[in-house]
C-alpha cells in the first residue's frame, strides 16, 4: 500500500488528483491544460523569474507561478482567465520591448519559443519602448558558438544547464536591473573561458541568443571549386535526428534519404563515420587490451567526446595518462581520407576537402587541435551541424521527405552494427567489449549485446567476467556524471578497469548540435530514448555487428601495418594539453 499522499484539486473546474509537492504546472498537464513557460526547465531551473506560467489561485492574493506553486487540498485554479492571458501578454510585450526584432533572418525564425507565444498572444512587439543597453556586439571569439546578448531574454536556461548539467558554469548574470547581462566572469569572451564546447547551452536557449558558427559557407565555397574533391561523411547520431528538420517523428532513422541528399548537394564521396568508429574500436580495444596484459595506466578513459576531452584538460589535467591516446571516430575518419584513401585512388590529400556532418559542436573546435594533420593537411575541413546540414538541403530546394533510398560509397562507406551505436551513451564501451571480449577470450561471441550498460542514466556500472579477469566498467553521460567518476578516480577510490565518458547527457544523440526541441517537448518527450533506438534497431538488423569483421578493416591494416603500431599510431592517434581554466 502506498504511502504517498494524494491531493484533490481543481483547474479550470476540472477535478485532478496528483502527488503531494506536485507543482500545478505538472497537475494542469494531468488534466490536459497546458500552461505556457520560457524560463522553466524542470529540475534544473525552477525560478518562475519569466512569470509566463502566472495563474490564479481562489484566495491567493496574487496571481502565482504555476512551475514552481505546490496544489494544496481543495484548491481552486485557473489558468485562462481574462486577467492571466492578459498579464502573460503584457509580460511578453515587455520581453520584446528591448528584442531585437529581426526575425526574419534570426536563425531561431519559426522555432523560437518568444516568438511562438507572443504569436499565440497576439503581441504587439512596439506596445513598449525598452530601456535596455543590449547594444554589445555578438561575441564571436570561438571558433564553434556565437553569443548575441541582444537577443536574450535572461530566462537563465542557459546558465542552469552550464551550471547544473555540466558543472561548468562559465556563465551567468552580471550587473543588475536594465544592465543585466548573462556573461563570463569579468565580461570576458568565450574565448577566454574555461568553456568546454558542448552547445548545450544553445539546445535550452528559447531564442536566437546562442547558435553555433556556421561554416555552411566554406563547404559551399568547396564545392564550386573544380580541383577539390569533396568528401562528406555523418556521425551516427546524425540519421537518427535529422528528420526532425523535416517534420518526422523523433527516432525516426533517415539514414537512406541524407545519403541521396548529400549526392544531390554535389558532394563527390558519400562516406560514413561509422568507419571511423570502428576503426577506433579496433585501435582502442588494442589498446585497452595491452593495458591490461602490461600493467598500464587504467582504468582506461575512452577519448571520443571532444567536449569532454576539453573538459578532462580544464578540470582534470592529472587523469591525462587514463585516456585513451586514440583520435575520435571523426578524426580517424578524416586521417584515413587524406592517407590511406588518397594513396588508394592516387588523390593529392591537398585536393582533398573532407566535410563531416555532426551532432556536436564541439567537433567544430576539435578539428582545430594540434597533431590532427596525419598527411600534412586538416584531417577534417569543415564540420556541420545537424542543424546546418538542414538549412543546406532547405536552401537547395530538396523535397527530403520525397527522396528516395541512398546507399553509401565504398570503401570508406562500410560499418558495422557497433560502429553505428556510437551515438548513445554506452555504446562506444559496448561496442569496445564486443571487440575486447573476442580478442582476449578467442572464442566467438554468441551474443554480443551488452544491455546492462544502455539507458539514459547518468552514471551506468557493470561487471564482466571475461577470459578468468573481472572486468568493471563505467559509463557516464553528462558532465556532472563525468565528475562524479572522475573524482572517484582521483581519489583512488575507483576500482574500474574502463570508463565511458559522453559529455552530452544522454550520449552524441543529444548533442549541441542536434535539432532544436521546445521546452515542453524536452520535458515530456523521452527523446533521448526515442533517438538512441533508431540506432540501437539498425544495429540489430545488421549481418556484422563487430567492428573486426567490417571486411575494410583487413584493407585498411595492409595499408597501415599492424594494428597499434608506428604508422598506425602516426596516423591514428594523438595527444592531449593541460589547459588554464583561467
Amino acid at each position: 500500500m502506498s504511502d504517498i499522499k494524494m491531493i484533490n484539486l481543481k483547474i479550470n473546474g476540472i477535478d485532478v488528483t496528483v502527488p503531494a509537492g506536485t507543482t500545478i504546472l505538472e497537475a494542469a498537464k494531468v488534466a490536459g491544460i497546458n500552461i505556457p513557460t520560457l524560463c522553466y526547465m524542470k529540475g534544473i531551473n525552477e525560478i518562475g523569474a519569466c512569470r509566463i506560467c502566472v495563474v490564479e489561485v481562489k484566495g491567493a492574493r496574487s496571481m502565482v507561478a504555476a512551475c514552481v506553486y505546490p496544489v494544496s487540498e481543495g484548491m481552486e485554479v485557473t489558468t485562462n482567465s481574462d486577467k492571466v492571458i492578459a498579464a502573460r501578454k503584457t509580460t511578453l510585450e515587455l520581453l520584446l520591448s528591448d528584442h531585437r526584432k529581426d526575425c526574419l533572418s534570426c536563425e531561431r525564425n519559426l522555432n523560437c519559443e518568444l516568438q511562438k507565444l507572443s504569436n499565440e498572444y497576439g503581441c504587439n512587439a512596439y506596445r513598449f519602448r525598452g530601456v535596455s543597453s543590449k547594444t554589445d556586439a555578438p561575441d564571436t571569439t570561438t571558433d564553434y558558438l556565437v553569443r548575441d546578448n541582444t537577443k536574450c531574454i535572461l530566462c537563465r536556461r542557459c546558465v542552469a544547464t552550464c551550471n547544473k548539467v555540466q558543472t561548468v558554469a562559465v556563465i551567468g548574470a552580471n550587473e543588475r536591473g536594465f544592465k543585466t547581462n548573462i556573461n563570463c566572469a569579468f565580461e570576458e569572451n568565450l574565448e577566454n573561458s574555461p568553456c568546454v564546447a558542448c552547445g548545450q547551452c544553445i539546445n535550452v536557449c528559447p531564442t536566437g541568443a546562442l547558435h553555433e558558427r556556421y561554416e555552411i559557407n566554406d563547404v559551399k565555397k568547396a564545392l564550386a571549386d573544380p580541383e577539390k574533391t569533396v568528401i562528406v561523411a555523418a556521425a551516427p547520431a546524425v540519421r537518427a535526428a535529422l528528420g526532425e528538420e523535416f517534420g518526422n517523428p523523433i527516432g525516426t532513422n533517415v539514414e537512406g534519404k541524407m545519403v541521396t541528399a548529400l549526392r544531390r548537394i554535389g558532394f563527390d564521396k558519400v562516406f560514413d563515420v561509422n568507419f571511423g568508429a570502428d576503426m577506433t574500436i579496433i585501435e582502442e580495444s588494442n589498446e585497452f587490451i595491452n593495458r591490461v596484459k602490461n600493467g598500464g595506466t587504467l582504468p582506461m578513459i575512452t577519448s571520443c567526446s571532444p567536449g569532454w576531452v576539453r573538459y578532462m584538460e580544464f578540470y582534470y589535467p592529472d587523469l591525462i595518462p587514463n585516456f585513451s591516446t586514440c583520435k575520435s571516430p571523426q578524426q580517424m575518419f578524416g586521417a584515413l581520407c587524406k592517407t590511406y584513401w588518397a594513396e588508394k585512388n592516387g588523390v593529392d590529400p591537398k585536393n582533398i576537402f573532407v566535410v563531416t556532418i555532426m551532432p556536436c559542436v564541439a567537433k567544430k573546435a576539435e578539428k582545430l587541435r594540434d597533431h590532427q594533420n596525419a598527411s600534412g593537411y586538416p584531417d577534417i575541413d569543415a564540420v556541420l551541424t545537424t542543424r546546418e546540414l538542414a538549412k543546406l538541403i532547405k536552401e537547395k530546394g530538396i523535397m527530403f521527405n520525397d527522396l528516395p533510398e541512398g546507399e553509401l560509397d565504398n570503401p570508406m562507406g562500410e560499418f558495422s552494427g557497433a560502429g553505428v551505436i556510437f551515438g548513445a551513451s554506452g555504446g562506444v564501451m559496448e561496442a569496445a567489449l564486443r571487440t575486447a571480449v573476442e580478442k582476449l577470450t578467442g572464442e566467438e561471441l554468441k551474443k554480443p549485446d551488452f544491455t546492462e550498460i544502455r539507458g539514459m542514466e547518468g552514471v551506468k556500472e557493470a561487471v564482466y567476467d571475461v577470459a578468468g579477469m573481472k572486468v568493471k566498467v563505467a559509463v557516464a553521460s553528462g558532465l556532472s556524471n563525468a565528475k562524479k567518476i572522475c573524482d572517484l578516480i582521483r581519489n583512488g577510490k575507483a576500482d574500474y578497469q574502463f570508463v565511458e565518458i559522453m559529455c552530452c547527457p544522454g550520449g552524441c544523440i543529444n548533442g549541441g548540435g542536434q535539432p532544436i526541441l521546445d521546452a515542453y517537448t524536452r520535458r515530456n518527450v523521452d527523446y533521448k530514448t526515442l533517438r538512441a533506438g533508431a540506432l540501437y534497431s539498425e544495429d540489430s538488423k545488421k549481418a556484422l555487428r563487430k567492428s573486426h569483421d567490417n571486411p575494410v578493416i583487413k584493407d585498411v591494416y595492409d595499408y597501415l601495418g599492424e594494428i597499434g603500431g608506428h604508422k598506425a599510431h602516426k596516423i591514428l592517434h594523438t595527444e592531449y594539453v593541460v589547459r588554464k581554466k583561467y
